[in-house]
């Protein structure tokens, strides 16, 4: 009997330490590998090349290591997006969004996607004496903070990265100091985040006494880091271009990038030494800022042609594993999330650096409650309010697994009280216009903000706005608005007759209701008008100059779901008004008030990824007697209010035409994008007028049609256009440069 207990316990203890699966012994005494990736910004794209011929040959990754643009690619694929996906994910993306400091479109109401896309610069202030200032870059970063957030939920919690996936480590450089910063734990979004903070473009991430930038300048290439968590074989890829030559060296940018390149070459060569399989990619024609479609397309090319250079090495490399015990197994790999698919049940929510009435403002709005299902999409709503309504730097947050649910925290550094916003254009009408915009948050339990716009040109403006948010959705307001203009009408192309007027304008909005791409306003105004001289011409014997002066009831609905501002490639824009003007609240002189209805809308359609056709179809429509001067239907420009607030755009008429009370037209634009800015657009314009509504298609039908070129910059929109109509029966030439205001 004894025997047989003996003989039990031997099996029992040989059944324990027995892996359930002989693989996992097989493996375990095979050759580490290691996948180092340099920096390089935008040339780092052909890691991910480099990475499909990898998976292709069933080569085993145990640990990657990255710096800057290496990084955020090592760092992402550490925790299970492979090269397929990775491909998918970096060409999706607006990067010219993503590397500066503009909110996303989807994220923003209307008013606030206009003041985006008409301001060139825009910047948080503190009027505070002792405020922290924890910038130190052009551009804050909250866009990639807040990408890296997303694609990194479930690994939000500070934790060692050697418990990743794949274990995976990055370099910072901490410019205290001048050091290395090996970070082989923490927030892996800070972590990638860091080690891509560009000195001087980017923001630095302060952490304790250290102030983080990109590891480049300290270690482009950390074989030495794999090596240290155990590596035995490391395949390595350079993305680093070659020093230019004298001859080469002839401009500001290309001397501070050769700058650039030098001192990113660290620790390189003895680092390059270490690696058993060298990958270098040819990035010659590129550089750290090529973040087009078309460059992202062919780095991930040449990556791939890079590394199937090295195929026989590849290949060896998987056999001698394979001669280890290595039996390749496909990867599993993770989904790309979306915002709107993630969705979290909240069970507490915590904030750091957020006042109250902020932070209570928020919950409210955005419903971030315990218990409730929460998407990201709502969370990051929360966090684009926090920085442009609040004012708030470096908005972000967390999601921690807490039992059955998650801890939400959201944070951000300093809160500022106001707001600057730049606007330059220039154009062959106005010449040179400049606008500014100040906006101020008066601490309150409920948001009271206050704002002042000055524009100086032909069209001067000066405009003062008080709102405050009692409502989730709505807003309150009061303003007041001057207006001087000097303006000139023509009549068939011709110029007429020219006159200048000041405009004042009061107007309480008594209700403003944003839903994203929804709004409604309810607003009570009072409008006078004092005019000054008028240049004589051919029509001028028949108009009048008088002072007036209306106060009115005004209805305005408006809908865009346009995914861009300007070049537009899907979605539509709807707006619709309603006006009701007086002299005396009741009437119009002795008869009824004058009523103003007026509409616009068009769609996009694209035919393919480069070409969008859009019908557009407007009307304004004038009921009344006598109406003055200043409110008759007008047409010319390239957009709706170009030099009146009724302007209708139509092709190929630039300047200002008054024509009947009845007004009726429509577009058609033909949209080609070359290359990746580029941009030739077609439009022709059909309109339709008349004395009265049923007078309406009694005259012939106003055409007109348009030829132009566009470049879409960081400026905004620059270029020029040729145009023709029948009512002008004359070319016109117009270049613009410069957002629209």
């Amino acid at each position: 009997m004894k025997s047989k207990l003996r003989l039990l316990a031997v099996i029992l203890t040989a059944l324990l330490f027995v892996p359930a699966n002989a693989e996992e012994v097989q493996d375990s005494c095979r050759s580490r590998v290691a996948v180092v990736l340099s920096g390089g910004g935008a040339k780092g794209m052909a890691h991910i090349g480099v990475l499909r011929v990898l998976e292709r040959a069933g080569i085993p990754v145990d640990i990657i290591t990255g710096t800057s643009m290496g990084a955020l690619i090592g760092g992402l694929y550490s925790i299970g997006y492979d090269a397929a996906t990775l491909d998918s994910l970096v060409k999706v993306q607006d990067w010219k969004t993503l590397l500066s400091d503009k909110v996303d479109v989807s994220n923003q109401s209307l008013a606030e996607r206009e003041k985006q896309n008409t301001y060139l610069l825009s910047r948080p202030l503190s009027i505070a004496r002792k405020a922290r200032n924890a910038a130190g870059g052009l551009i804050s970063g909250t866009n990639l903070s807040q990408l890296f957030t997303r694609l990194t939920v479930g690994y939000h919690d500070s934790i060692s990265f050697a418990d990743l996936p794949i274990p995976f480590a990055c370099v910072a450089t901490n410019i205290v100091d001048n050091t290395e910063y090996d970070m082989y734990g923490g927030h892996l979004s800070t972590a990638m985040r860091a080690s891509m903070a560009i000195p001087g473009v980017f923001t630095p991430v302060r952490k304790d006494s250290m102030v983080l930038v990109d590891g480049g300048l300290r270690n482009n290439y950390p074989a030495d880091i794999a090596k240290r968590m155990g590596a035995d074989i490391i395949i390595g890829v350079s993305v680093q271009s070659d020093n230019r030559t004298a001859a080469e060296l002839q401009s500001g940018p290309a001397i501070l990038m050769q700058i650039v390149d030098i001192n990113c070459k660290n620790k390189f060569d003895e680092n390059w030494a270490m690696t058993d399989i060298p990958i270098k990619v040819n990035v010659k024609g590129y550089s750290s800022a090529s973040f087009t479609r078309a460059a992202i397309d062919t780095l991930i090319a040449r990556g791939e042609e890079a590394a199937m250079q090295q195929w026989e090495k590849i290949v060896a490399l998987q056999q001698r594993l394979a001669s280890e015990g290595y039996i390749h197994a496909a990867r599993a790999s993770r989904p790309v999330p979306t915002s709107s698919e993630l969705t979290f049940k909240i069970d507490s929510v915590c904030f750091d650096r957020i006042v109250a009435s902020d932070r209570n403002y928020i919950m409210s709005k955005y419903r971030l409650n315990k218990g409730d299902s929460v998407s990201v999409k709502r969370i990051e709503e929360a966090i684009t309010a926090l920085g442009v309504n609040f004012l708030y730097t470096n908005p972000g947050y967390t999601l921690n697994k807490s039992g059955k649910g998650y801890v939400l925290r959201i944070s951000a550094d300093d809160k500022r009280t106001s707001r600057v916003n730049l606007g330059v254009r220039f154009d062959t009408e106005e010449m040179v216009a400049l606008q500014a915009n100040v906006s101020h948050q008066i601490k309150a339990r409920i948001p009271v903000i206050m704002e002042l716009t000055g524009r100086l040109g032909k069209r001067m403006m000066a405009r003062l706005d008080a709102q405050i948010n009692p409502l989730h959705y709505g807003k309150i307001g009061l303003s007041y608005v001057f207006r001087h203009d000097d303006t000139n009408i023509y009549e068939g192309g011709k110029r007429d007759y020219n006159f200048t007027y000041n405009q004042h304008s009061v107007n309480l909005q008594l209700l403003s209701f944003n839903i994203r791409n929804f709004s409604v306003d309810v607003n009570v105004k009072m409008d006078f008008y004092d005019f000054h001289d008028m240049l004589s011409g051919p029509s001028s014997e028949y108009e009048t100059l008088d002072n007036v002066h209306f106060y009115s009831y005004i209805f305005r609905m408006n809908y865009n779901s346009e995914d861009r501002w300007f070049f537009t490639t899907r979605g539509a824009r709807f707006n619709a008004g309603y006006g009701y003007y007086t002299d005396n609240f009741i009437s119009h002189g002795d008869e009824p008030g004058l009523s103003v209805a007026d509409f616009m809308w068009r769609m996009s359609f694209p035919l393919n990824s480069r070409f969008v056709l859009q019908p557009m179809v407007s009307g304004r429509f004038l009921i009344g007697n006598d109406i003055p001067l200043i409110m008759r239907n007008s047409i010319g420009g390239m957009h709706p209010g170009m030099y009146l607030e009724q302007q209708q755009p139509f092709a190929g008429i630039g300047h200002i035409e008054f024509v009947d009370n009845m007004l009726l037209t429509a577009q058609l634009m033909a949209q080609q994008r070359i290359m990746d800015n580029n941009y030739i657009i077609g439009r022709l314009s059909f309109g339709q007028r008349g004395d009265k509504l049923r007078n309406l298609f009694e005259k012939g039908p106003m055409t007109g049609c348009e030829i132009a070129y566009y470049y879409n910059s960081m400026f905004g929109p620059i270029g020029a256009s040729l145009g023709y109509s029948s009512r002008t029966e004359e070319p016109y030439f117009y270049v613009n440069l410069g957002f629209q205001f």
